[in-house]
């Protein structure tokens, strides 16, 4: 009885080892959640529809994207960090997400202990924009002006936390102008009052900043990219004046911390192979975007060094979201 017992647990043992590797392998059996920190229509939910609808393809399963806006992204990051580790709840990483962990000082989470890199997609500048009533023209001429306007002007942003937020903070750390900031539910709100001079300035993603210049509505002054970036390579970056600014957005995928390795690498390879697609790279460009693939170590690594570096503009800046 004994001896049987034994035959039991070992076969019962070895059941659960060999089925256990299958259900990374197979990966993806059913949908997979893909959570967004912010609303449908931006650059964001754009980049995660072009590449969920990519990956639905490719991997046989449905790519779903779910926006759970609200709280400069954190509200989507804690969702799928407390949720399964199996590849089947992702998050969309962004700028915010490296910002938010020193910007907010109550977060339930530790965004770099709490998840696993899965893959980079692609970079995005961000924009100076100023309203056609400012009497300024380039980057030096608008830091002339701040500087002898000192909080008179005000700059709009898309919401505490954001890269749109962040970008003008590090340009007035850098510079030392005097700015007031105005933080709306997006930059689509914004504009409005860009343009009636309501508020002065923006630092845009690229994608809507370079919809309203072109249309005329508001002024282009530069790129936050360290150099002019390929789809507006008329435009300077700010680094041509303020040497050293670089504020440039990263987009990809992490998950809950203990995903399995096998899912990890399921993924990577697949955007990997999505970001060779002249088709999907020409949908990138359209909003502005270019492709960035990397392992899971460099992503990681690249999460790791945004984080520190936005710590030290906030610090510097005084700036905090309880």
């Amino acid at each position: 009885m004994i001896r049987f017992a034994r035959a039991a647990l070992l076969g019962l043992m070895c059941c659960i080892a060999s089925v256990a590797p299958s259900s990374a392998s197979d990966y993806p059996n059913r949908p997979v959640r893909w959570l967004i920190g912010f609303a449908a229509g931006g650059p964001v939910d754009i980049v995660a529809r072009i590449m969920s609808q990519w990956l639905s393809d490719r991997l046989g399963q449905q790519f779903v994207v779910e926006n759970r806006a609200g709280s400069g992204g954190n509200i989507a990051a804690a969702a799928a960090i407390n949720s399964a580790a199996d590849g089947y709840t992702l998050l969309f990483v962004a700028p915010n997400n490296a910002i938010s962990t020193s910007l907010y000082k109550k977060l339930p989470y530790d965004f770099l202990r709490d998840t696993t890199p899965v893959a980079s997609i692609m970079q995005l500048t961000n924009m100076l924009v100023v309203s056609n009533a400012m009497p300024v023209k380039t980057v030096q001429e608008f830091i002339d002006y701040c500087k002898a306007n000192p909080g008179k002007i005000a700059y709009a942003s898309s919401g505490n936390g954001t890269s749109v937020h962040m970008s003008a903070e590090l340009f007035k750390a850098m510079t030392k102008c005097d700015m007031q900031h105005v933080p709306y539910r997006g930059s689509a709100i914004a504009f409005p009052d860009i343009i009636s001079n309501k508020v002065q300035l923006i630092f845009d993603n690229l994608p809507s900043a370079l919809e309203q210049s072109r249309g005329g509505s508001v002024r282009a002054l530069g790129v936050t990219s360290p150099q002019r970036w390929p789809g507006v390579p008329d435009v300077p970056a700010i680094a041509e004046t303020v040497p050293g600014f670089e504020s440039v957005g990263f987009y990809g995928i992490s998950a809950p911390k203990g995903t399995p390795p096998e899912v990890i690498e399921t993924l990577n390879k697949a955007v990997g192979e999505a970001l060779k697609d002249p088709k999907l790279v020409a949908r990138l460009a359209e909003v502005g975007g270019i492709p960035k693939p990397m392992t899971p170590a460099e992503f990681g690594k690249l999460v790791a060094d945004e984080t520190e570096k936005w710590r030290k503009v906030v610090e510097f800046a005084g700036v905090s979201v309880d």
